[in-house]
């Protein structure tokens, strides 16, 4: 009885709709005459009569746009990082000092101080922080203070006592410890080596919470679709848990964690009413560029003889690659260096598919900086990049002097894959970036950053116009997840996920871009975010 009364409650109950007085931009290139008629989920064609007992709603106006998808976010980042000391857009290490210590002194002496979002490229003195300040402050606490890309931490003095790292204690493969000129550890662990770490173990219930916080927040930004990078077997049990309890009601495309193989191995799985769609693994070829452990094929201009870090040796991704192949799985892998983008290419047109490659759809996650002679790869192997255009106005004030101006040219390319029919998914990458799709709508369109920065930008020859910056994270993220025949556009029999904004994101001025209100997000026909309500 009990699993009979949890199959009623999982997933979408669909809601017949009747939307009047909207404008509607369907992604096809052709307009939308009348009322957009929602039936069993699905959207209707054009005059279709609403069904008995329709909601009706009027949007006075306002701007219909398929459904805005995110294809490279973190949902239990999000929700954990939505509970911890938020340390982004702190403009020194003194700032995040004081955060943290408000932090500490509303929590228990001895617990862990989390927190996240650090960045050293916006302080006055642009260099990794080390932990004596921050332990001289907070010396009662064990701190654990993640940075904003994800691949480096800081520990105090405390911290690292906890996590039994010492002036002896040597970084694995694909990882660095960082240290003073004493020989000592600053405190800073890059990629592999933040796995050192270990503090609270979070229970299935804390977890589930994280999602749901994090859902919400992606209800409230109209976003209907995430694609959500680097799930563990546990995470998908929570995902799965609350499906089943009727709470999850975000359309969710899951990438596998690489270790997963088991599952992996099992190939892709789907929930009955297609909400979660398992069929895509996240692998990881380097590190972040801000901390210099993206993997390049000549030195970092701004710290001489490094060249980063390749986290996955080329043996072991390839046979990742080969296991995805043969369970028919997508691989989505992070690059984000040119050695790294070349690498995955290389393992990718080395891996044996059963039928076309191209329709495999493998995916390099970032993509961010190419060598001139790889974008063409892309075309050729039937790879998507799946990029994110807020990291190129985060990395825009630091980017040309670790890059170097040659290198920087080819960097943040999307426009350069669209002029070689190359699709090009759009995401944020949250928490890393903000979940928010207007930042990248902007980013996309105008290569400038909110405040400050260039007039013209970085990059400004990439620039997109509203329709092709809209495709990235509605038509071309559909097929970066094999669903373009359901999600994507507004056309008869499409699924009916729709983001509703207060203005015309086609024609609105950049500012006003930045401005525009979600009005409604609906997944499926069901309003699961409504403005005011």
């Amino acid at each position: 009885m009990f699993a009979v009364v949890l199959s009623l409650l999982a997933g979408l109950v669909p809601q017949d709709l009747e939307l009047v007085g909207g404008r509607v931009h369907t992604g096809t290139g052709t307009a939308w005459e009348g009322p957009l008629v929602v039936t069993a989920g699905r959207i209707q064609p054009p005059g279709t009569p609403p069904a008995a007992g329709a909601r009706r709603l009027d949007l006075h106006g306002a701007f219909v746009t398929p459904g805005l998808q995110d294809a490279h976010g973190h949902l239990g980042g999000l929700g954990a990082a939505l509970e911890q000391v938020d340390l982004v857009g702190a403009r020194s290490y003194d700032e995040v000092i004081e955060r943290v210590k408000a932090a500490a002194s509303k929590t228990k002496k001895g617990a862990w101080i989390l927190g996240r979002g650090w960045d050293q490229n916006k302080w006055g003195v642009k260099q990794m922080p080390h932990h004596a300040e921050l332990s001289a402050e907070v010396p009662d606490h064990p701190v654990w203070l993640v940075r904003v890309d994800g691949h480096a931490g800081l520990l105090n003095l405390t911290g690292l006592f906890k996590s039994g790292i010492t002036k002896a204690t040597e970084a694995p493969s694909g990882g660095e410890i960082l240290h003073d000129d004493d020989g000592e550890p600053t405190g800073v662990l890059v990629d592999r080596a933040m796995d050192f770490v270990n503090t609270t173990d979070v229970t299935p219930e804390q977890a589930q919470a994280r999602l749901l916080r994090a859902q919400q927040e992606c209800f409230a930004h109209g976003l209907t679709c995430v694609h959500d990078a680097g799930v563990s077997r546990h995470g998908l049990e929570d995902l799965r848990l609350l499906h089943l309890a009727g709470k999850w009601k975000l359309r969710t495309y899951v990438m596998l964690s690489a270790g997963e193989t088991e599952l992996i191995q099992k190939g892709p799985w789907r929930s009955k009413d297609g909400l979660i769609d398992v069929r895509a693994v996240k692998g990881y070829a380097d590190g972040a560029l801000g901390s210099y452990g993206a993997a390049l094929l000549q030195p970092y201009a701004d710290r001489k003889g490094w060249k980063g870090l390749l986290l996955t040796p080329k043996p072991e991704l390839q046979k990742l690659a080969q296991i995805c192949a043969d369970a028919g799985m997508q691989l989505c892998t992070h690059a984000i260096g040119d050695a790294a983008n070349r690498t995955v290419l290389d393992v990718y047109e080395a891996t044996r598919f059963a039928g076309d490659r191209a329709a495999a759809r493998f995916r390099i996650e970032h993509a961010q900086v190419v060598a001139p002679a790889d974008v063409a790869r892309f075309q050729s192997l039937g790879v998507l990049p799946s990029m994110q255009p807020t990291h190129l106005t985060s990395d825009m004030p630091w980017a040309p002097t670790r890059l170097g101006t040659d290198r920087v040219a080819s960097a943040y390319a999307w426009r350069s894959f669209h002029a070689i029919g190359v699709r090009v998914p759009f995401g944020s990458d949250f928490p890393v970036e903000s979940v928010d799709p207007r930042l990248g709508l902007f980013a996309a369109c105008t290569t400038r950053a909110v405040q400050g920065g260039p007039a013209e930008g970085l990059r400004p020859e990439q620039k997109l116009d509203r329709a092709a910056a809209l495709a990235g994270f509605t038509r071309d993220a559909a097929f970066a997840m094999f669903a373009e025949n359901d999600l994507g556009e507004i056309a008869p029999g499409r699924l009916a996920d729709l983001t509703i904004l207060d203005r015309d994101l086609l024609t609105c001025t950049d500012d006003e871009l930045l401005q525009a209100k979600v009005k409604l997000t609906i997944i499926g026909g069901v309003v699961v975010y409504e403005a005011g309500s």
